[in-house]
C-alpha cells in the first residue's frame, strides 16, 4: 500500500492521514472480527482509525494496536491517529472528561486524537465545548472537533470558542458534495472529514446510488479504474473508508 498523504490540523503540530479506516459497522460485528479487520488494516499501512464508544470498536481497536506492535507492523501507538467521539448522552460539561477517560482506557498509551462531539440532540454547546477545550489543554487529546455540524452550528461554536474545531466530520459523497459547508470550513481553517464517501452501500443508512452511478462507472471504465477509486472527492478532504468483514482493504 502506498504512503497515505497527510494534512496539518489547526492548533496542533499533529498531522492527520487523509484516508482513514472506519470502524462503524451495522449490524455490530463480533469483537474478534473487528480486531482482525483493524489488525489487517494496520499491516497494510492504514494509520488513521475512526472509532467511537457507540460503535463498540474501541476495545477491539486497542487490542489490535497491541497485537500490531507485537507483530512489528508498527513500533509505537504514536504512529497512529485515532479519533473517538463524544456521544449525545455525554454532551454535558461534567460528563466530557469521564467519557474521554473511558475511551482512553480502551486503548494503550495516550490518545493523540480529535475527540468529536455529535450534534444529534439539543445541548449546551458552549459549556460542552469548554469541557472539550479543557481536555485538550491538559494534554488528554491533541485536537478536538465536531461531527454533523452545519454552517449555522459552526458559526455558533466559533463565536465563543477559544480553540476552534480542527475537523468537522459529515456525510459526503460525489452525489452529496456539500459545497457550501466545505467552503465555510475552508475559510475558517476547519478540515472536513467525509464519512460514507461511496454512499455506504450495504448499510442500513446508505444506498447503492454512488456505486451504480452511470457517470462514475463511465469515468472508471475510461480510466481503467473502479468506482471506488474514482468516486471519492479529492480536494484535501479526509476520507473515512468503511470497515466491513468483506471489505477490500487494498
Amino acid at each position: 500500500m502506498k504512503s497515505i498523504p497527510e494534512a496539518s490540523l489547526s492548533c496542533t503540530d499533529k498531522t492527520i492521514p487523509l484516508v482513514g479506516f472506519g470502524t462503524a459497522v451495522y449490524p455490530l460485528q463480533p469483537s474478534q472480527t473487528m480486531r482482525e479487520s483493524i489488525l489487517r488494516a494496520i499491516q497494510l499501512g492504514y494509520r488513521h482509525f475512526d472509532s467511537a464508544a457507540l460503535y463498540q470498536s474501541e476495545q477491539p481497536l486497542g487490542e489490535a494496536i497491541t497485537k500490531s506492535i507485537e507483530k512489528g507492523f508498527i513500533t509505537s501507538r504514536d504512529q497512529l491517529f485515532i479519533t473517538s467521539k463524544l456521544w449525545c448522552s455525554a454532551a454535558h460539561h461534567d460528563l466530557v472528561l469521564p467519557a474521554l477517560q473511558n475511551s482512553l482506557n480502551s486503548t494503550p498509551g495516550k490518545y493523540e486524537v480529535p475527540i468529536k462531539e455529535e450534534d444529534i440532540v439539543p445541548f449546551d454547546l458552549k459549556s460542552v465545548w469548554e469541557a472539550m477545550e479543557e481536555c485538550k489543554n491538559v494534554g488528554l487529546t491533541k485536537s478536538i472537533g465536531v461531527s454533523n455540524f452545519s454552517c449555522k452550528k459552526l458559526q455558533q461554536l466559533l463565536a465563543t470558542a477559544n480553540i476552534p474545531p480542527a475537523v468537522n466530520q459529515v456525510e459526503m459523497n460525489p452525489l452529496w458534495q456539500q459545497k457550501k459547508l466545505r467552503e465555510f470550513c475552508e475559510r475558517n481553517g476547519i478540515h472536513v472529514t467525509a464519512y460514507s464517501p461511496l454512499g455506504a452501500k450495504g448499510t442500513i443508512w446508505g444506498s447503492s446510488q454512488v456505486m451504480e452511478c452511470d457517470v462514475l462507472n463511465d469515468i472508471a471504465i475510461a480510466r481503467e479504474k473502479t468506482v471506488a477509486q474514482v468516486g471519492p472527492i479529492k480536494s484535501n478532504l479526509i476520507i473515512i473508508c468503511a470497515c466491513l468483514p468483506n471489505f477490500d482493504l487494498t
